[in-house]
This record gives structure tokens, sequence and C-alpha cells, in this order.
């Protein structure tokens, strides 16, 4: 149980390598060495006799998370891999981002891809289909990924050296703000048919990213989105925020954000 939220994968966390030529998929059971806090039904205020226990297990949980999110980044480090952790609330058009970019980008970058969501397949097959290496990590109840699952993923998916590996998370402004996976860089995503004040009700999700993307700008017209008030929002909230806009459907923005990828890419060093 994640002791940040309550959430919780019932220990059980399952990895799908989608790939026909080798097939990969096991349960595995995610053990710590922490204790799990238990719920119970007490809903009036009063002093806790067990209120400083959880906050040191939360402390605790994400003291080791942040370890093997080192190790992870060394990883990354050590092949030149540039990670991307891709976080939004659900159906703002992470995997479509995704489709298209990969799409795209063929022949110019090699990328690689793990998908995170409670249930199913799906983004994965989507991924697959396009011809890119992709694990997908289904997390049961659990609300975020964590850098113990991005570790065990890559043993089985192997990124390449010189890559690019888009980290999908599990839709949720939430939680995944707090886990650091290891990654470069962190990309949060918005779509015109959400709020534009999502900045300033989830602060820590936009404080944390070094890019924000605004994505279904062809629905403007639609919506009753205020773009230029969202990204002010953002920008109260960090400052240092780059933010592009742009449209799956059109293709509008995506140069952009192409580009934006593309100067993140460190060139090998030449033996």
């Amino acid at each position: 149980m994640c002791a940040t939220c309550g959430c919780g994968s019932d220990g059980k966390t399952t990895f799908y390598l989608v790939d026909k030529d080798q097939p990969h998929t096991h349960d595995h059971s995610h053990p710590h060495d922490h204790v799990h806090p238990h719920d119970h039904g007490h809903t009036h205020a009063h002093p806790h006799a067990n209120e400083k226990k959880i906050i040191d297990v939360e402390q605790d949980v994400l003291y080791q998370n942040n370890l093997l999110a080192e190790r992870n980044r060394g990883y990354f480090d050590a092949k030149n891999i540039l990670a991307l952790n891709l976080v939004s609330s659900p159906g703002s058009g992470k995997t479509s981002l995704l489709e298209r970019t990969l799409k795209d980008l063929k022949g110019e970058l090699e990328f690689a891809v793990i998908e995170g969501d409670q249930q199913t397949n799906n983004d994965a097959d989507r991924i697959f289909a396009t011809g890119t290496r992709v694990t997908q990590i289904n997390t049961g109840k659990g609300c975020h990924l964590d850098a113990h699952m991005i570790l065990h993923a890559m043993q089985g998916l192997k990124p390449k050296d010189n890559s690019v590996l888009f980290i999908e998370n599990v839709g949720n402004l939430v939680c995944p703000a707090m886990f650091d996976l290891g990654e470069k860089e962190r990309v949060v995503i918005i779509s015109v048919t959400e709020g534009d004040d999502k900045p300033l009700k989830y602060p820590d999700m936009f404080h944390s990213s070094t890019l924000c993307i605004i994505n279904k700008t062809d629905l403007l017209p639609y919506v009753p989105f205020d773009i230029e008030k969202a990204k002010a929002n953002a920008k109260k909230v960090n400052h240092h925020l780059e933010i592009i806009e742009l449209s799956c459907t059109t293709g509008e923005g995506l140069p952009l954000w192409y580009n934006w990828l593309k100067s993140k890419v460190l060139q090998p060093e030449a033996v």
C-alpha cells in the first residue's frame, strides 16, 4: 500500500514486455522493508498515538524510492539514455502524443517506452503497433509508478544506448509528483478539455516538471478554456516551466515539441 495516498497493488505488480519474438510476462511481488500502515475507522480529531509512525513510514517509502531512482539515473547516464517521465490526468492525450512522436521521428531517434496503467495492455499495444519496443506495467490498485517498478521493467526492456526512454505514468496529478523514477525530465501534459486552473489545484506536479504541454488545442473554439490563463497559472507555480501548445490531431505545435526533445538528447561521445 502506498503510504502517501493509501493506494496499493496488493503487493502484486504485473509486467508485460510486448514483443512477439520474446514473450515476457510475469507477476512481481513488490517487496518492501518498511511497515505498511493499516486503515481504520477513526474519523474524529484527537492526538493519535500512531501519527508519528505514519509519518516515518512515508519518509521511509520515499527514501527507499529515491535510492532506487538514483540507481536508475546512474544506469541512464552510463548508457546515455534520455528518460522522460510523462505525467497527466487521465484523458490528456499522452498516448496519442507518444504515437505521433514515435511515428514522426522514426529513423531519427531510437525509442523505448514503459507504459503504466492500473489494468490492460491497451496503451502498450498502440505503442507496439508503431514498431517501438515497449513494456506495460499494470499496477493493480496502485495510482503511480515508482523507481523499483522502472528498475524491474528495464531488466526486460533493455533500452539501447543513446536512446530516448518515454515513461508514461499512471494518469494522476497527485501521487506521481512525489515519486522520482530517475528520469532526466518530467513533462506534465494537460488538455484544453480540462480546467485552466489545473496548475493551481495540483501545484506539486507543475512545480516538479520542466515542461508543460497543452494538448488538443484544435478544440479551443469549442471549450471554455482560457489558454493564457492556464499558462499564467502554471508560471505562478513554476516560473522556470517551459510551455508548448500543440494538437496531435492537426499537427500544429508538434515541431516545437520535437525540437525541444532533440535539444535534450545528448550526442554520444566520440571514441
